[in-house]
């Protein structure tokens, strides 16, 4: 077993809590806010813990408590925080400016670091908000095709676009048989026309897509595939899966659109070159801003013409004030050009070797729990087998409680790990880290045995 550091042995009470300081600040955003937070996906436990600043792959909370950072902001910062890099451009820009309505040399050399980059991707328009991606990556799919359904995997997050969201967070009660996945509503109010216009896939499961995507094959615009779902498992797809999406979208005059806003950090040219998919459209996001807000709508020049305004009026207007503003185009340059090669196969080691360590340590205790992710992303499951789709990733409430309880562990060692979504590692990260994780992981499954007997 792996000592824990020093710097993390018994650094927080038994119980933790969000400290004095975040709670006062909760009970004042209670007065301000419909439940005293403006993002739902906060934890809180009660409170939430609120930040004061951020260093590397640290963060600083408001009572001085320090914790190593696996969230990232949802996985967005990949050289963690106060990059300096970033900070530099960054300052720079403000001097000159924060935002035009007029076009800048920032965002075409952030379009041309990335078109150069990524296969297929060979037009791009910028946006704010992975949200936005994928809503102009699925209207533009819609204009170019003519067509209105959309088809999209049982439990994968693709932001707040209504057609995006159904089937988001289905349950067994739910969720339908296993060959005719429902389209359940992810908010009350749901039009029902919106959910007869999204055919459920399940992912990994080659012969059901054929059979959904071919029975209504003349109306759907387009396929809406997270590469790895991070909220559906963080399970890789499997070949023969792709391999069916894309034989039927093409044979139908499907397009493929792969939502990489989370899963662009698994790979110097995305998530798609490293697992063979050859998507029409891509939805792009958070590690291209360097840390400020930013999405991006992209792939081929034919489809992405229905922007085209030169001549008028086009198939698809987009616009938006902050769109492509020159601090995310700077930021976003300063921390993609930061990831070259070299970086991206320094993480892929970090997060093989804490995989192994973490993988190690199950098999050491005989827990029933298992990993998947990849590169820098990993995700814990209170399951003795990895999940290959969104029903095996969903966790019952014992494995759901593990789940919390797993994440308040390491909270009172330091540590941020997400409740049952994916973590991630920073460039700033090396060795100590990963062995700091490593570590309080054991420790937390060696004095918890009886959370493991609860969950097989």
């Amino acid at each position: 077993m792996i000592p824990i550091p020093d710097h993390l042995q018994n650094s927080q009470p038994a119980e933790f809590s969000a400290g004095q300081r975040s709670q006062a600040l909760f009970e004042r955003a209670c007065s301000v806010f419909p439940d005293g937070t403006t993002r739902v996906t906060i934890d809180r436990d009660p409170a939430p813990r609120y930040v004061l600043r951020g260093e590397g792959a640290y963060v600083v909370d408001v009572d001085g408590r320090r914790f190593l950072d696996l969230n990232a902001n949802f996985t967005t910062l990949i050289h963690g925080h106060a990059f300096e890099p970033v900070i530099a451009a960054v300052e720079r820009q403000m001097r000159n400016g924060s935002c035009f309505a007029n076009p800048t040399e920032a965002e075409v050399e952030l379009a041309s670091l990335l078109c150069e980059r990524v296969p297929r991707l060979e037009r791009i328009r910028f946006v704010n908000t992975g949200t936005e991606a994928v809503m102009f990556a699925v209207k533009a799919a819609r204009a170019f095709t003519g067509r209105t359904c959309i088809a999209k995997i049982e439990g994968a997050y693709h932001g707040a676009y209504d057609w995006a969201e159904v089937a988001q967070a289905s349950t067994p009660e739910n969720w339908g048989p296993p060959d005719q996945p429902a389209a359940t509503p992810y908010y009350h109010g749901v039009p029902a026309s919106v959910l007869d216009e999204v055919v459920v896939l399940r992912f990994n499961d080659p012969m059901g897509a054929r059979e959904l995507l071919s029975r209504r094959a003349g109306e759907i615009a387009a396929i809406l595939i997270d590469p790895m779902p991070s909220r559906a498992g963080l399970v890789a797809p499997e070949p023969e899966f792709l391999s069916a999406l894309q034989e039927t979208a093409r044979k139908h005059g499907i397009l493929v659109i792969s939502d990489e806003v989370l899963n662009f950090r698994q790979d110097y040219c995305g998530a798609s070159a490293r697992y063979g998919l050859e998507p029409d459209l891509f939805a792009l996001g958070k590690i291209i801003g360097g840390g400020f807000p930013i999405g991006a709508v992209g792939g081929s020049g034919e489809i992405m013409a229905v922007f085209d305004a030169c001549r008028g009026r086009p198939l698809l207007s987009q616009g938006g004030t902050f769109s492509a503003n020159p601090i995310s185009m700077v930021a976003g340059y300063a921390a993609m050009a930061s990831l070259d090669q070299a970086a991206f196969a320094r993480l892929e080691t970090l997060g093989s070797n804490l995989c192994k360590l973490l993988v190690s340590a199950i098999s050491r205790a005989n827990a029933p729990l298992s990993i998947t992710g990849a590169a820098s992303l990993f995700r814990i499951h209170p399951k003795p087998t990895p999940p290959r789709e969104f029903r095996e990733a969903y966790c019952s409430s014992a494995e759901a409680n593990f789940n919390k309880q797993l994440s308040r562990f390491f909270a009172r060692h330091g540590i941020i790990l997400p409740s049952g979504a994916a973590a991630c590692l920073s460039t700033p990260m090396g060795e100590p880290e990963i062995n700091a994780i490593a570590s309080v992981f054991e420790a937390f499954l060696a004095q918890h045995s009886g959370l493991l007997e609860e969950i097989v």
